[in-house]
């Protein structure tokens, strides 16, 4: 492990020169002399006195140094059919118009500005844009339903509202329109305009007065020849809000920086996914998600990379060669995706046929996270990639990854179930419920020490002491991640669940990750998740839920009890695990993460509500049909 350990020892000896020589490789507007402020925050500020622009940084510096010529974002839509490129000129081009439009509608720095739009190049432009005079985007899932638009338009209060006509779902389209005029209606806050870009599927009616038509009022700019320069930022400046669920219900508005996102973003494309200007980068996700903003527009673009856009799913768009195609015809060196996406595609195509068709020498390396990656799915993939798949963690919080194996630094020893090693910045604790520190191979809260580095949430949207009770008090001198793990005696790091996934079962505290591995370690199996539910006897039971892969043609039942031996042969009867359930797809987020907390609150008995993020929501209807056959419900 020399040439980590040496960098992150580099970095433990002295945080404050590692990432001041860290932030060298950003284009200051005028270099910070600060590298940390700890009197400023919740806990502390980055390159406080520094001045900057993401958006600079992001285009037009590339231009400066000679490759405006290369392909900055490419469009792929196989549910439109549709595709597209920009290179670094163009995009500078539009972006500046798109901002001198905000700026014509009263936009100016610090205001915010809520993006509630589909997987199209005008997301991304519409955020750089944002960035470039300095006002704080909020991007919101595109057809998030009315209320929980409007609770973030009552917290964020948007001075205008950047949307679209319309979604485009494999087997529907979704108006934008009415969901954001019944957003809007049920908000106290009022935007003073939204403007709308029409898709050719399905138009919008707009009134010209407080919802106006994106291409007319692009075209008065292009007509006027008024562009936006980059603004001056602090770097403490907020560039975004991106809003988490709460456990109250009221979502949570994670605040990111300008600067110290920069500098951490810039250094975590080259160090940990090992990609360099030129090279075409694929993160398979939504805009409305963390590795959105991380991955697919800012990282991507301040290292000079070709970033995809895609407007798809893993499989029926048209099937479950997709990714493949992509990766071919783009001939993308790295992707990032969920491990759902591929336990997807597996399920489809469990030999890999599709893979035949399609040359992928391009891609080396696949990156994974936003789910717990088991072990089968890896190897799946190693067999028939022939490439490291790496499992890594981070969160919406850290906006960068906390744990990963960093490939432009050394190729470690993959460990499977494991998210690798500390990456610098972090020092990471397994806690238990007294605040102290567990030793090795032992269940805990997973912990990060006091100050987190640059790139992490600065504060909540308007609340530090929301921030600090969420994040802080918990572990004093912590920042607690509420997800549960362990490390082994190599500093390796092993997340298990959210600590709220941590069952109690008759007085042993049991993970649902390690069920969930084992589960899934079932030859037919292609999906499943493992949930904690209320028992008289011993206060919780785990019971499993399996999706099969299309090509079984056992019964059912004889994998379910098939599935029950697995968990008592490999883990014991302790487990208390006698309970599986086949369906035949589980609810998910849009970010692809099972909704296993959803599902808990049905079998309890609780009220529970429609998730936000919900990919689909019919099928919880599902669900619940499935449920009530196996007598679960009350």
């Amino acid at each position: 492990m020399n040439k980590y350990e040496d960098t992150y020892h580099r970095w433990e000896t002295d945080p404050l020169q590692f990432w001041d020589d860290a932030s060298a490789a950003i284009e200051w507007m005028r270099s910070p002399s600060i590298v940390f402020y700890d009197r400023k925050g919740p806990y502390g500020t980055w390159f406080s006195d520094g001045v900057c622009n993401t958006c600079f940084n992001c285009l037009d510096r590339h231009i400066i140094d000679g490759r405006g010529e290369q392909l900055a974002l490419v469009y792929d839509s196989p549910i439109t059919g549709k595709k597209s490129s920009l290179t670094y000129l163009e995009a500078k081009e539009e972006v500046s118009i798109l901002a001198q439009l905000l700026l014509n509608l009263g936009v100016k720095k610090g205001d915010t500005v809520i993006i509630y739009m589909p997987m199209i190049p005008q997301t991304a432009l519409a955020m750089l844009a944002c960035a470039r005079i300095g006002a704080i985007h909020s991007v919101v899932f595109g057809g998030f339903a009315s209320q929980e638009l409007s609770e973030r338009i009552n917290d964020a209060q948007p001075k205008i509202i950047l949307s679209a006509s319309c979604g485009i779902e494999p087997n529907r389209v979704v108006e934008y329109k009415p969901l954001l005029e019944e957003a809007i209606e049920l908000s106290d806050h009022k935007p003073d305009a939204n403007l709308i870009f029409q898709r050719t599927e399905l138009a919008a009616k707009l009134d010209g007065n407080t919802f106006l038509d994106w291409d007319i009022e692009i075209a008065k700019v292009r007509e006027s020849g008024k562009r936006a320069d980059c603004v001056p930022l602090a770097s403490s400046d907020p560039l975004y809000i991106l809003y988490t669920s709460g456990t109250t219900g009221q979502p949570k508005g994670v605040v990111r920086d300008n600067g110290g996102h920069m500098v951490a973003l810039k250094w975590a494309m080259k160090n940990i996914y090992n990609v360099n200007p030129g090279d075409v980068y694929w993160a398979a996700s939504d805009f409305g998600w963390v590795v959105g903003h991380t991955n697919i527009v800012y990282g991507a673009l301040l290292q000079g990379c070709t970033t995809i856009i895609f407007e798809g799913k893993p499989i029926g768009t048209p099937d479950a060669g997709v990714f493949w195609r992509v990766i071919e015809d783009y001939k993308v060196s790295v992707v990032f995706s969920a491990p759902t996406a591929f336990r997807a595609i597996k399920k489809e195509d469990p030999t890999a046929l599709a893979l035949e068709d399609h040359d992928i020498s391009s891609l080396h390396t696949l990156f994974l996270a936003g789910e717990r990656a088991d072990t089968d799915t890896i190897i799946w993939l190693e067999n028939n990639l022939n490439i490291p798949v790496i499992d890594h963690w981070w969160q919406t919080e850290s906006g960068w990854p906390m744990a990963a194996n960093p490939m432009g630094i050394q190729e470690l020893p993959i460990k499977y179930g494991s998210s690798s090693v500390p990456m610098p910045g972090y020092t990471i604790h397994i806690l238990d419920e007294n605040g102290d520190s567990l030793p090795a191979n032992t269940l805990g809260a997973i912990s990060i020490k006091l100050p987190l580095p640059p790139g992490c949430l600065m504060s909540l949207w308007k609340d530090d002491q929301r921030f600090v009770s969420s994040y802080l008090d918990q572990y004093p001198g912590f920042y607690h991640t509420a997800d549960a793990g362990y490390m082994d005696e190599d500093g390796y790091l092993f997340i298990m669940s959210r600590t709220d996934d941590i069952i109690n079962v008759a007085g042993h505290r049991l993970s649902t990750g390690v069920m969930e591995d084992v589960l899934s370690g079932h030859e037919d199996v292609a999906e499943c998740c493992v949930i904690g539910i209320a028992d008289d006897l011993k206060g919780q039971i785990p019971i499993g839920v399996i999706v099969l892969n299309t090509t079984t043609i056992k019964l059912c039942s004889d994998i379910e009890s098939e599935c029950v031996q697995r968990i008592r042969n490999k883990i014991g009867a302790v487990a208390s695990l006698r309970t599986i359930i086949t369906v035949d797809r589980l609810p998910k987020t849009r970010s692809g993460k099972i909704l296993r907390g959803t599902m808990r609150e049905i079998i309890d008995g609780h009220d529970w509500k429609m998730p936000a993020t919900i990919d689909d929501p019919q099928v919880m209807s599902e669900i619940i049909s499935v449920f009530k056959t196996r007598s679960l419900l009350g």
